[in-house]
């Protein structure tokens, strides 16, 4: 599998267990993502996003997104998407 380096964690709210992520790639609903960081290790599907709290079912580079996470990350983490 191969991941693709596509934005960074701007924010985390522990609640709801949301973050912000600062693309610079492309992300859909239904993506398997990666977050990597120091400390973090998550790997999920995305079930959702939204722009300025607007749902939305992708967003390109530039956007600043708000995605509902599994567990704490951290500001700086990489987000990646996973590829076959």
């Amino acid at each position: 599998m191969q991941e693709i380096d596509v934005g960074r964690i701007s924010d985390f709210f522990a609640k709801p267990v949301v973050a912000g992520v600062e693309l610079h790639g492309t992300l859909k609903t239904g993506d398997l993502i990666r977050i990597r960081g120091a400390t973090t290790d998550l790997e999920f599907i995305l079930a959702s996003m939204q722009i300025e709290h607007t749902p939305v079912s992708e967003a390109k580079d530039g956007d600043l997104i708000g995605i509902k996470v599994p567990d704490r990350v951290r500001q700086g983490d990489h987000v990646y998407k996973v590829t076959e």
